[in-house]
């Protein structure tokens, strides 16, 4: 049984799970950080770091510990839980909304601003865009055998190139000063970027891109899991520092431009008219084609992820059918508009994040003290209730009523945080009363 593999191999898994994670929401959130933090844009950026990188990272590591998925891990709560929470997960990030936000954001930051006017405002053009979008997206995603070359070899190196172009303009030639934080930025900006971070779901998109990964490793003819795991980390640590100098990068470019553009109301208009400074007309095409790469490679991971689990929960369906069902209707939902498709998410990915963060804590933990299941089963209760709540904020529902500011870190977005950790110690104090 082959237990090792080559540099080589190794740097293209890495490339295509860097490729994976960096969608075109990852590309748009750092540029707005930046320009809403200004001269606090490094400690911002430090806590977007930690959700948008290092939390991605563990998720990966503990799906290839596993050896297998996040119903593994699931599992472990209850195997009900186990087969509710993957398919909820899935389907969030996948064909609901994920999938189609990745044609509807490289829709509007790559071809309306090329569209003659009186197109603009017409469903038609978006209605083309997403059929061929898809199109292209279900051909990559068909024969998963080659997702690592047709990413890692193609596809990356691409958008890596288009980036490093803004990226050293930017650099060389910067647009002005850092101005003055903004908002939350000024008191809290560590804590604020960590939130931020939660925007890219790149945490629970961890859960669903680990059985490619893991896929494409055993196609290599790996099988041990710890030898699957070293890989994994391996390829995680080349992606997770491509996420980084990119982030760094993209922040800034935020934190830079206002002297140039003045504040705007998100990022793809900040690198939309930054491109424009740094390169004239030129620039619109530049973004447009890393928009486009950026969407593409997140689309095509998500479809194959989605098709490989969903192929696995029900057997009648072929992993070739899942596929074209999922591009179908990605192609659907997106002719909806970006707009609609963010605003109906937010609630539900507030709401699903810190369980996928202490799910993922909780699967490392077992590796050092004995977890019993109603570690899992506590922690998580309590976990689910808050955030809950925050997903019903995040909602508009008014919950000032329940007088929870007395919570730690509640105010700021992150109540579940202390409950979660009581919740795991008692857990651990319930498991050990039995055992004894």
């Amino acid at each position: 049984m082959k237990q090792t593999q080559s540099g080589k191999q190794t740097i293209v898994i890495g490339l295509m799970l860097f490729a994976l994670f960096f969608g075109a929401g990852n590309m748009i959130f750092p540029p707005a950080l930046g320009q809403q933090a200004g001269v606090h844009t490094w400690t911002a950026i430090l806590g977007f770091l930690i959700t948008g990188v290092g939390l991605p990272f563990l998720g990966i590591v503990a799906i290839a510990l596993s050896g297998n998925d996040i119903q593994t891990i699931g599992n472990k709560v209850h195997p009900t839980f186990g087969l509710i929470f993957p398919i909820i997960l899935y389907l969030t990030i996948g064909p609901f909304f994920g999938i189609p936000r990745t044609g509807t954001v490289s829709y509007e930051i790559s071809v309306i601003p090329f569209l003659p006017e009186q197109l603009i405002d017409t469903k038609t053009p978006l209605f083309i865009y997403t059929i061929i979008y898809f199109a292209i997206t279900y051909w990559l995603a068909l024969n998963p055998s080659k997702l690592v070359d047709r990413i890692g070899k193609i596809l990356t190196p691409a958008l890596l190139t288009i980036l490093v172009i803004l990226t050293g303009k930017a650099l060389l030639t910067p647009m002005g000063s850092f101005q003055a934080p903004q908002g939350d930025y000024v008191d809290g900006a560590f804590f604020k970027g960590f939130l931020e971070g939660y925007l890219t779901m790149d945490t629970l998109s961890a859960l669903v891109f680990g059985i490619v990964v893991i896929s494409s490793i055993k196609e290599q003819g790996i099988k041990d899991r710890f030898a699957i795991t070293k890989v994994c980390i391996k390829a995680g640590l080349i992606a997770s520092a491509g996420l980084v100098f990119v982030y760094a990068s993209l922040a800034f470019i935020g934190a830079s431009s206002v002297s140039s553009i003045g504040y705007l109301d998100n990022g793809g208009a900040i690198l939309s008219s930054t491109a424009s400074v740094l390169f004239g007309p030129l620039g619109k095409i530049v973004l447009g084609l890393a928009i486009t790469f950026a969407c593409l490679t997140t689309s095509v991971g998500l479809i194959s992820a989605c098709g490989n689990y969903l192929s696995k929960a029900f057997p009648k369906l072929r992993y070739k059918q899942i596929v074209l069902i999922l591009s179908i209707f990605s192609t659907c939902v997106a002719n909806f508009g970006l707009s609609q498709l963010i605003s109906l998410s937010v609630p539900l990915l507030t709401a699903l994040y810190p369980l996928a963060i202490v799910l993922i804590l909780l699967s490392f933990l077992e590796y050092v003290l004995p977890t019993k299941s109603i570690v899992y089963i506590i922690s998580l209760s309590i976990t689910a209730v808050f955030s809950i709540i925050d997903g019903l904020k995040a909602a508009g529902v008014n919950v000032d009523g329940l007088n929870l500011d007395f919570i730690p870190l509640f105010t700021i977005g992150i109540g579940w945080f202390v409950p979660a950790v009581i919740g795991i110690v008692v857990g651990y104090v319930i498991s050990m009363v039995n055992r004894a």
